[in-house]
């Protein structure tokens, strides 16, 4: 697979629906689109052998231990505490092949697995950390996959809600800290993440590259061509923004007054 097909996968998952959104092969497509070198087969063989391993453990455990000891017991799969900004980390492939990550890089393959046997797990978009949401018989829990899949109390989700700047009548709200994301939410916040730290190491090479997969998963979505405006800015490529900026303006039909004050500010720096 080469740049060229990743981007073509990548279209068609952002132009289907979000029940269909095959969130493996987009996130496989998102790892070889950064760095074409790569074989993908061994995410997708630790993703085959995940859902193989939870479809064993079912049998005789509880959903949420069979996962989490699926994912990280049989499979090693745990969050990188050491090396925590390699860029490896926020790569399917790499994960794959290292068995450490983010916790929403990890968190594909417990979806992947979830998914396979008939698991209604859901990511949760909380802030500063990337957490599942499994529905049980006793209800909804969280699980955090950077910590090996252990549930997380309510009183652990409001106290990290208040750490991460949370009012105190929001962090309480158990159904908003743990309501439910799309697949594609997902895949959008690890490009998110990517997007962000080669941004703060001025790689605006790999940062355009990661608002442009943004671009092709919600093509509806005016603000990663913003990004892209700005990593092609940050290159030099200052005709290459004006192009990007011209399409943010035109998907939020020149409602977007920042892409409009950014097109200026790059056009003044052609002239």
């Amino acid at each position: 697979m080469g740049r060229e097909e990743a981007e073509a996968i990548l279209l068609s998952a952002g132009a289907g629906a979000d029940a269909d959104f095959p969130l493996l092969e987009a996130a496989i497509a998102c790892a070889i689109h950064e760095d074409p070198s790569r074989d993908p087969q061994a995410a997708r063989d630790l993703a085959a052998a995940g859902a193989e391993r939870l479809a064993q453990r079912l049998k005789q455990e509880s959903a949420e231990e069979a996962l989490a000891e699926s994912m990280a017991g049989d499979l090693r799969l745990a969050g990188d505490l050491l090396t925590y900004d390699d860029p490896d980390n926020a790569d399917i492939v790499a994960v794959a092949e290292r068995r450490k990550g983010l916790a929403v890089a990890l968190g594909v393959f417990y979806l992947h697995a979830a998914r396979k046997c008939s698991l209604t797990v859901q990511g949760v978009d909380f802030p500063g950390h990337f957490l599942l949401r499994i529905e049980t018989e006793e209800g909804p829990l969280a699980l955090d996959p950077f910590s090996e899949g252990r549930v997380v109390l309510p009183s652990e989700l409001t106290r990290r809600a208040l750490h991460a700047g949370l009012t105190p009548n929001v962090a309480d709200r158990l159904d908003r800290l743990m309501a439910p994301v799309s697949d594609r939410a997902v895949l959008m916040r690890l490009q998110n993440t990517i997007f962000a730290r080669a941004s703060q190491m001025r790689d605006f090479t790999r940062a355009e590259r990661a608002a442009l997969r943004r671009a092709l998963l919600d093509p509806a979505d005016h603000r990663p061509w913003l990004d892209v405006a700005a990593a092609r800015e940050g290159q030099g490529a200052l005709a290459g923004s004006l192009e990007a900026l011209a399409r943010a303006t035109e998907l939020d039909g020149g409602a977007a007054l920042a892409a409009r004050a950014q097109r200026e500010r790059v056009r003044l720096q052609l002239n």
